[in-house]
């Protein structure tokens, strides 16, 4: 059985770190440096929840966003 799940991702310019956001994974809550670390580290988090049965397939989409304010002086 295939199952899938939606992790949303945000940058914390505050804390330079990215970290899930919402998803509809139970107890799934985490951070790293880099979006690409983050990505790494959820396949661990996730089994070490038990979020799902042994020998179940699952299809992250991981969607990441990023906000910043820059300001444009007159040259």
């Amino acid at each position: 059985m295939i199952r899938h799940a939606v992790i949303r991702c945000a940058w914390d310019n505050d804390a330079g770190v990215w970290f899930v956001q919402e998803t509809d994974i139970p107890g799934l809550m985490t951070e790293a440096p880099t979006l690409d670390a983050l990505r790494r580290k959820l396949p661990i988090m996730i089994r070490d929840l038990d979020a799902f049965a042994s020998g179940t397939e699952v299809e992250l989409d991981l969607i990441a966003h990023a906000h910043e304010r820059i300001r444009f002086e007159a040259a």
